[in-house]
């Protein structure tokens, strides 16, 4: 992360590096769904070693899930919102071997994200992941039009989006905290999304 020496008016631009996400990057964050995962498969029986069957995140909610298909298309690299979760652990599962990027920071206890630990990461489409409780995240940006997201999610989350507040944008609920990053902090994320 780079922070620009100039301001767009009231604005101070914080350029990130995408970097490749891997299992020992996303640790803060949450784990890595995917066969890179480092957890042990485990034979299922029935099939005589052909099925393997592994555990590389948990999954907890206190609200009924839901799965949920997310169909993407390009769109700025500009972090505007991030927003987290208290009741789940969202999941973010990639169909058709298309990468995204996932903007991210650590769970923590105060109102915003800690804007210093902020990092942007390149999924190249073999491998989701499921977010730490509380982990701040704004939605995946596709890096190729026609992307597909499986989002595993609580059904609260819905209701938390639709009780968006119109007078500042920002959505709060039981299960969701999503803040206007630009317009409480006048800082804004941006990157690039870079090649297919």
């Amino acid at each position: 992360m780079t922070q620009d020496s100039r301001a767009t008016g009231e604005l101070t631009v914080i350029r990130l590096e995408v970097e490749p996400a891997s299992a020992e990057a996303l640790a803060p964050f949450g784990a890595i769904v995917g066969r890179e995962a480092p957890v042990t498969p485990v034979s299922v029986d029935f099939y005589k070693g052909a099925v393997k069957m592994s555990y590389p995140a948990r999954f907890m909610c206190e609200h009924p899930v839901e799965i949920t298909l997310a169909q993407m298309d390009r769109r700025e690299g500009e972090v505007r919102y991030m927003e987290r979760h208290f009741q789940h652990t969202q999941a973010f599962l990639p169909l058709g071997g298309k990468p995204f990027v996932a903007v991210m920071a650590p769970p923590g206890e105060d109102d915003l994200p800690d804007l210093s630990k902020v990092r942007a990461f390149r999924f190249d489409g073999s491998a989701g992941f499921a977010m730490h409780i509380g982990t701040w995240h704004e939605f995946p940006f596709a890096v190729e039009d026609g992307t597909d997201l499986v989002v595993i999610l609580s059904s609260q989350t819905g209701y938390d989006l639709k009780a968006k507040d119109a007078k500042t944008e920002e959505a709060h609920g039981p299960d969701l905290d999503k803040k206007d990053i630009v317009a409480r902090t006048g800082h804004v994320f941006r990157f690039d999304l870079g090649v297919n």
